[in-house]
């Protein structure tokens, strides 16, 4: 499988793009999100005949904001709600908004920030094994 390069798009090409891809026939393959110091970027990998093909995102860091492609691929909110949970991404109409529960997490947002998450104040110690 020979990918594609990836394409650099802007949030308010999002959408076009997304319902290309669907009426070209590409299935979705994932959506990944990265967090940057200043920035998350979201990447959006389709497939077509075994070509991988990627559409990529920057938003800005504080208070990222997305619309939701669920309602083109509907197997998005999946990958949706876990972007919130994870990197407190807020995607805007999601077909299924689990509204931060989709995961049961000791940090909130673990992925949220470029500092390392660790547990809260006052959080029990993890259980140790016993024999």
């Amino acid at each position: 499988m020979n990918p594609e390069p990836i394409e650099l798009i802007t949030l308010d090409t999002l959408l076009d793009k997304v319902r290309a891809k669907r009426e070209a026939g590409c299935r979705l393959v994932q959506v990944s999100a990265t967090r940057l110091p200043d920035q998350v970027e979201l990447t959006y990998s389709f497939d077509l005949n075994s070509r991988l093909a990627s559409l990529r995102l920057s938003l800005p860091g504080a208070a990222p904001r997305v619309p939701s492609i669920s309602g083109i691929y509907g197997c998005a909110f999946l990958y949706e709600n876990e972007i919130h949970d994870l990197f407190n991404v807020q995607v805007d109409g999601m077909a299924v908004d689990f509204k931060g529960n989709l995961y049961k997490l000791a940090v909130r947002f673990p992925f949220g920030s470029t500092q390392a998450p660790c547990a809260p104040t006052g959080a029990a110690p993890a259980a140790t094994p016993t024999q």
